[in-house]
């Protein structure tokens, strides 16, 4: 990738009231909302298994019947590799190509087909140290209204990078109608996502964005999430074990959907499938309280 700056013009430091008192936010451009789509945001602590996560909820909602679209917001651009069997050019790639005309690219040129007809999107992200992951973002979504893509569209799911949940990463949230957020059954997990409600919750004042609930991820077990649950207000909407086929179809480019149904991946395969189910009728907006940090040391027992 050569080191062509991207443009940032749409940064801005928020006045009291808006996104945090003296915060510097990438704001939503009101001409490029995404429409009638159901807008789910994917965040977690890195490494925490989002993408895994994200692709088979995509993969979910498209045996619900539903036109999916998953975006990729990372610049390892791998969201999207278990339903493609591939890494995607990035939006920015294909940008770089035509020298930032957006005018001259095509669809196929950054949208591309997966498992059961799930459309993919990578976004990518600018050179490292010269731009803004919101402006990737917000690039990204002009495209595809300007296409149409966004039309053919029920569900559309934001696959977030890590847990830094500043300007750029939490653009996604100004699109999307609810955050799920994904956890282990961890201190550094639970720490990270109290980090994330904080982020919702200063999103919410200005955009339509609610927290929809916790999917706890990677965990036999689940008292500490229920710990932290309890005393914010949050809900675990769904619950995958450590289980190693979850690993394994990966490393296999394959959702789990796509794996021999032993009665381990089956109730994996069952417990997407509820989660899509139930995402899609809906629920009431969670509204949780974030802790302080010292209280969340003290909750889970470190001293």
């Amino acid at each position: 990738m050569s080191t062509a700056t991207v443009p940032i013009s749409n940064i801005k430091k928020s006045s009291k009231g808006e996104d945090g008192e003296g915060s510097v936010q990438v704001q939503m451009d009101p001409s490029v909302k995404i429409g009638n789509a159901k807008v789910f945001a994917v965040y977690g602590k890195g490494g925490i298994g989002k993408s895994t996560t994200s692709s088979n909820l995509s993969a979910a909602f498209s045996h619900l019947g539903k036109r999916v679209l998953q975006i990729g917001c990372d610049p390892k651009h791998d969201s999207t590799f278990t339903l493609t069997k591939k890494m995607l050019p990035t939006v920015i790639d294909a940008l770089e190509q035509v020298d930032f005309h957006a005018e001259e690219l095509r669809v196929e040129d950054f949208c591309f087909p997966g498992y059961n007809g799930v459309m993919c999107v990578e976004a990518g992200g600018p050179p490292a140290g010269t731009g803004c992951g919101g402006y990737v973002v917000g690039q990204t979504v002009k495209l595809l209204k300007e296409h149409h893509l966004l039309e053919d569209t029920d569900v559309v799911i934001f696959d977030v990078l890590g847990d830094v949940v500043c300007g750029g990463f939490a653009a996604p949230l100004q699109h999307a109608d609810r955050a799920l957020i994904v956890t282990a059954n961890d201190f550094d997990s639970i720490f990270a996502m109290n980090r994330i409600v904080q982020a919702i919750g200063a999103k919410s004042k200005n955009y339509n964005v609610r927290l929809g609930g916790v999917i706890v991820n990677r965990s036999d077990a689940t008292d500490q999430v229920d710990k932290f649950n309890g005393a914010t207000g949050l809900k675990s909407m769904a619950h995958f074990p450590l289980l190693d086929e979850i690993r394994k179809s990966r490393l296999s480019k394959s959702t789990m959907f796509e794996l021999e149904a032993t009665p381990a991946v089956k109730a994996v395969q069952d417990e997407y499938m509820r989660l899509a189910a139930s995402l899609w009728k809906g629920s009431d907006p969670l509204p949780a309280v974030p802790m302080k940090d010292r209280d969340i040391f003290d909750l889970l027992g470190f001293d």
